[in-house]
């Protein structure tokens, strides 16, 4: 086996302690199955990034995360990649004028969604009118906006076949937020839309059981935010395609913040993946490096080891260097930073070399601060084939020093 287990932990790569006790402390609360990290793994808030619990009947808020339906999606064109690399500057510009990335951000126009007739949406009802109203004003001005963060939408060439590929990385934005703040202060008995106070990274998880009614109203309430992520990830592919003048013939689409019931050794549970993806045997997932490497999509094996894994693999290459490590520290009066490892020159010159074509993003989100996909890959051989190799060549994200208010 490719794992090791620690402390009744299975772990894959090399253990990082901050993650590793944190997955430790999800494994001491609640009727815990199994706890896994996957070599992707880096500390999270509560439940560790890479970090999957396996429960039986209990759901935890806090081991979802904040970006509830956070995931992936691509989708594989008709047009080969030489074939835009001329006009490339202007794709990129007109993507990045089009899509509306950053904190907090609106859609130029109001998407229409079914979902917004939802019958989950009655859960907001339940806990009140106002929050009902605000939270489905703010999720239908949001949908298919992109956010901030480790949030993209990126350009690649396959390179076996040279076909253009289009995909993208984000959840549910502030009503995903909203909802995950919202039942983390229910369990706390303050109001809903309450400001949460400034708990520990590592702090006990927060669990439900699933059969209570706070259980079953986020249950409810995380497959709406789930369901409204993958609307948001559709609408935008379905934009760029548009500026493309393409169409799609292949996709794949994901979420690796969320829970998912699931039978696992004939009994049903509850498995919580925080950037974690799913792998179950032939199920196909896309897993994104960093802008200076490959991305891939990848196919579940039918084996021993990734039984073992409750059908878990990496969410992405996984990050060795804090935002403010990489960035330093920002001063939010004079909008300077100070301190940061990594200087946009170094970044600009990485990504040139590297041929890919960068609009916004900050240094918190260069090459450096990842490890090598192909590291995090390995250490999963046994669990996942890799059908396709994607090499980025236009990466657009939220504008450098944009304030991040996610926590995953």
């Amino acid at each position: 086996m490719a794992y090791q287990t620690i402390d009744g932990v299975r772990v894959w790569g090399n253990p990082e302690d901050g993650a590793l006790s944190q997955a430790k402390t999800c494994a001491e609360h609640g009727h815990v199955v199994q706890a896994l990290l996957m070599a992707d793994h880096h500390k999270g808030y509560s439940q560790p990034i890479g970090g999957v619990v396996v429960y039986d009947g209990q759901i935890s808020p806090s081991g979802v995360g904040y970006d509830i339906g956070c995931g992936n999606k691509a989708v594989r064109t008709n047009l080969m990649a030489a074939d835009v690399l001329p006009r490339l500057d202007v794709i990129m510009n007109e993507l990045a004028r089009t899509i509306s990335f950053g904190v907090g951000r609106v859609n130029s126009e109001r998407v229409d969604h079914e979902l917004f007739d939802d019958s989950d949406w009655s859960v907001y009802a339940q806990v009140g009118r106002q929050e009902h109203d605000k939270l489905k004003a703010l999720a239908q001005s949001q949908l298919g906006t992109v956010g901030s963060g480790n949030h993209y939408v990126d350009l690649f060439v396959e390179g076996e076949s040279g076909r253009l590929w289009i995909g993208n990385h984000f959840g549910s934005r502030g009503f995903g937020h909203k909802t995950a703040s919202g039942f983390l202060n229910l369990a706390a008995g303050r109001e809903f839309l309450g400001k949460a106070p400034g708990e520990s990274m590592d702090q006990v998880p927060v669990l439900f059981d699933l059969d209570s009614e706070l259980g079953d109203m986020y249950y409810r309430a995380m497959k709406l935010a789930g369901r409204y992520a993958y609307a948001g990830r559709d609408y935008v592919i379905r934009e760029v395609l548009s500026i493309l003048e393409a169409e799609a013939d292949f996709e794949v689409h994901n979420h690796h913040n969320y829970a998912w019931k699931e039978t696992h050794d004939g009994a049903e549970r509850i498995v919580v993946r925080k950037g974690a993806t799913p792998s179950a045997p032939g199920q196909l997932g896309f897993i994104g490096g960093s802008m200076g490497d490959i991305s891939v999509i990848v196919k579940g094996k039918d084996t021993e080891e990734n039984r073992d894994s409750y059908y878990s693999t990496v969410h992405g290459a996984g990050r060795i260097m804090s935002r403010t490590q990489a960035a330093g520290k920002m001063n939010w009066k004079t909008r300077t930073r100070s301190g940061g490892l990594i200087s946009p020159e170094q970044m600009r010159e990485a990504v040139q070399q590297y041929g890919v074509m960068l609009r916004g993003a900050g240094t918190d989100e260069s090459p450096f601060v990842y490890r090598k996909l192909q590291e995090v890959l390995d250490a999963h051989a046994e669990t996942i084939d890799v059908l396709h190799v994607l090499k980025p060549i236009g990466v657009c994200m939220a504008g450098a020093d944009e304030f991040d208010p996610y926590k995953d």
